[in-house]
């Protein structure tokens, strides 16, 4: 391959998402039918990527392939924290992939660390560089079992401090736009020469010497074909693909890398089937033998820099005007609202650097009286949020501590921590990316200030809100609805905000509707049952009792009593404090249960006042997930009330409305509505049904197409992939014949609907099996076997697989 290499490095990242006070994902309704928008782009771009598929003859699949074992690669942080918790397959896949590169790559992984949570590195101070880059290297470790030889710059924003503070922790090499180099030459020349992305050789390694007498190397990635992968569809074509890559060689005999970087969402999600325009591309390169397909770590071990650099300062690969785009109306966004400005930005920018001065200030001062170093404690402080577990905050403390802490000083000690993690999360580079100030990543990183202010005032007894928000108001909105920076954080962080109270709050009106443990996890916390009695009459139920909300974050606990009251499916009242003595409690708890279970409902709201004082809580007040859970079960009873009555209307018109269709009359909406609702429930009802019977589900069918009506293609779709996943699941642990009957009965259903059944699961359940228990079937040679090899075959024909080619790669 006359000394050809190539390296496809992605950037996969997504911004925090996460309630700043519950550290989980609310529900996101822009990304149904998922719950957020992590999980549909894990579905559509991580974990496709993990199990991408190569095609061959009729476009049927030849293999399943993971593109991190070939791929150059980094993950953000946060990214995979989420991921370990609840994509943790993909997230094992992906921490697999890199160690099998370890093994094919000369002891050299394909994954490399990101600063911790993407802030713009140049305009960070000192210390947050390196509490950036030593949280990222620390969070690597943890997953990866290694150090990391290279590092992603967020944007590539960099300037020489950046690499110095990247150089000084170990790192080998960093990632840059051919637009950032400034100038070059050969190691041990003289002359420097000047160069723009068009004129620098990007087909070498670059050594960039440092004030300090450290260095560092950078790979200046090709900028035309990167481009084209992220705006010019060059992904329509995996050998296209491979055609340009090939095509950045030069003819010189020496040793070359051909490389690009993008942001790894380009591969499924920006792009629907890139993954696989990526796995056949590097299917096609290393079958046509066109160049070594490897990683930055093992080329540079491999081929240490001939030639150094000097980098442009203060500059990314995504702002022309270098990193304006994060502090000021440069006139970089996404080109999606020309007439929309960007003002914001400046205001918000100087906002965060306010508050991240006067959090700094409060943090140097009262830190001294826990941490033998407070800024060398937050260093430390990614253990803990690693593993917050007893055992981890113990050996932090151990080392950072000026003393043994006592309980109440542990708190406060944590509270500092975590005001110091929120200071840099509301940073984090997409609070000013896009186009307006009310956009879901701003409304984030204004969250993450909301919460650093909650900490300082619990710390400090300073409120910094006021003094933080007269300065947000100066950030407006292109949306006259939306208002200024100000209205922004009273709408959308305010009702955010948490405290323990809260979180008992909601544990008491959602135990009308959950069965809870004597020791329940709720997000972040832990609750404690410590009393509890609940008690219905008709519709109507009462609970009341007291219980110890403990925050796992920062160790701070407390008691609450309550009562709560709900009158009918949806009235709900709830009291909360925290009664003086315990025969305070239960003669509270005998009143309230006495006038109840008579029927004297304004008679327990008044006891409830008087017990529990006048501020009462409702629905609003819940966590958002459990709000929208408890308001279906709420709804249910009417909705089974309008599921009869549609039915009812269907069934009692149907013969005649069959006449007007008949002689072409036209058919009454109400009747076509109700025929919608109607049909498309038994149909979902057919679909789950165990086993599949598929008479009665073409049957529906046949009534859905003779009225014409229409089903919802992405609910319906997606009711059918969930059967299909239970069904697969049951098969894997349980692999009868009967079984895969079952399943093709469905997929032969499910093909004849006028809708694309994503079937990507269910492929993976099957190619799995191919590689596993199949072989044990195929050892057995009995006519039991050659049955159920027979009617797995046909499946894995049904799910598009060559399956020839797949058994032939397994041997």
């Amino acid at each position: 391959m006359n000394g050809r290499n190539i390296v496809i490095h992605a950037h996969f990242y997504q911004p925090p998402r996460e309630n700043a006070w519950l550290e989980a994902i609310e529900i996101q309704d822009g990304a149904y039918p998922y719950h957020d928008w992590n999980q549909r782009i894990n579905a559509e771009c991580y974990a496709a990527n993990a199990f991408s598929r190569i095609l061959g003859n009729e476009a049927r699949i030849d293999r399943i392939v993971s593109n991190y074992k070939k791929i150059s690669f980094n993950f953000g942080p946060t990214l995979l924290s989420w991921m370990k918790e609840l994509a943790p397959h993909v997230h094992d896949a992906i921490v697999e992939a890199d160690r099998q590169s370890l093994e094919e790559r000369s002891g050299h992984g394909n994954a490399i660390a990101q600063c911790y949570n993407h802030l713009i590195m140049p305009l960070a101070s000192r210390r947050e560089k390196e509490t950036q880059v030593v949280w990222g290297i620390e969070d690597f470790k943890s997953r990866f079992g290694r150090p990391p030889e290279g590092m992603w710059l967020p944007e590539t924003a960099v300037d020489t401090e950046s690499l110095e503070v990247l150089a000084a922790n170990g790192i080998k090499f960093t990632i840059l736009a051919p637009s950032q180099a400034h100038r070059v030459r050969r190691v041990g020349a003289r002359d420097w020469t000047h160069v723009d992305q068009d004129s620098l050789d990007i087909r070498k390694p670059y050594l960039v010497r440092l004030p300090s007498r450290r260095s560092i190397t950078v790979f200046f990635y090709n900028g035309p074909v990167s481009r084209a992968i992220a705006f010019e569809n060059l992904l329509s074509s995996g050998e296209n693909f491979a055609g340009r890559l090939v095509g950045i060689f030069g003819t010189e005999d020496r040793p070359q890398i051909a490389h690009i970087a993008t942001d790894g969402e380009s591969y499924g999600h920006h792009s629907k089937f890139g993954d696989m325009a990526l796995s056949y591309c590097i299917h096609y390169v290393e079958e046509k033998k066109l160049a070594n397909v490897t990683n930055y770590g093992e080329y540079l071990a491999e081929h240490p820099p001939e030639w150094e650099a000097e980098i442009q300062e203060n500059t990314s690969w995504s702002c022309f005007h270098g990193v304006e785009r994060w502090r000021a109306n440069c006139g970089c966004n996404t080109g999606a609202h020309p007439d929309w400005n960007q003002e914001w930005r400046k205001p918000l920018r100087e906002s965060m650097d306010w508050l991240n001065a006067e959090l700094a200030g409060t943090f140097e001062t009262m830190g001294g009286d826990y941490f033998r170093d407070p800024w060398g404690a937050r260093n430390g402080y990614i253990q803990v949020i690693l593993d917050r577990g007893p055992e981890s905050v113990e050996n932090f403390f151990s080392l950072h501590a000026v003393k043994k802490l006592n309980p109440a000083e542990t708190v406060k000690a944590l509270k500092l921590l975590e005001m110091q993690r929120h200071s840099m999360l509301m940073f984090t580079s997409c609070g000013w990316f896009f186009d307006d100030l009310s956009g879901i990543e701003t409304v984030q990183v204004v969250q993450y200030a909301g919460r650093a202010i909650q900490l300082h005032e619990e710390l400090a007894g300073d409120s910094l809100q006021e003094r933080y928000l007269e300065r947000l108001s100066m950030a407006k909105s292109n949306l006259p609805g939306q208002g200024t920076g100000r209205e922004i954080y009273d709408r959308y962080v305010k009702g955010k905000m948490v405290d323990l109270k809260k979180v008992a709050v909601h544990y008491a009106i959602s135990s009308l509707f959950e069965e809870y443990k004597e020791e329940e996890a709720l997000y972040c916390y832990d609750v404690e049952k410590k009393d509890y009695e609940r008690y219905s009459v008709a519709s109507n139920e009462l609970a009341a009792g007291r219980v110890k909300v403990r925050s796992r974050i920062i160790r701070e606990e407390n008691e609450e009593d309550f009562a709560v009251i709900k009158i009918g499916s949806s009235d709900i009242n709830c009291g909360l404090c925290l009664c003086k003595t315990k025969g305070d409690f239960e003669e509270m708890k005998g009143n309230l249960r006495e006038n109840f279970l008579k029927g004297y409902f304004s008679e327990t709201l008044r006891l409830m006042d008087k017990y529990l004082g006048t501020h009462t809580y409702s629905l609003k007040d819940l966590f958002t997930d459990e709000q929208r859970k408890i308001l279906n079960l709420a709804v249910k009873e009417s909705y089974e009330d309008f599921d009869r009555l549609y039915k009812e209307l269907f069934e009692r018109n149907r013969f005649l409305m069959g006449l007007l269709k008949d002689f072409g009359a036209p058919i009454p909406d109400s009747f076509l509505y109700a025929a919608e609702h109607v049909l498309a429930m038994e149909l979902k009802r057919a679909i789950e049904e165990d086993p599949f019977n598929a008479d009665r589900a073409k049957g529906i069918y046949q009534e859905i197409t003779r009225w014409g009506v229409k089903l919802d293609p992405l609910k319906m779709e997606f009711i059918i992939r969930k059967r299909f996943h239970v069904l697969f699941n049951a098969l894997a642990e349980n692999p009868v014949v009967d079984s895969i009957k079952n399943i093709r009965a469905l997929l032969r259903f499910a093909f004849t609907l006028p809708f694309q059944i994503n079937l990507w699961e269910a492929q993976n359940t099957w190619y799995g099996m191919a590689q596993g228990i199949y072989k044990e079937f195929a050892k057995r040679r009995d006519e039991g076997a050659n049955t159920w090899i027979k009617e797995f075959m046909e499946l894995g024909k049904a799910l598009f697989f060559n399956t020839e080619e797949v058994l032939r790669a397994e041997k």
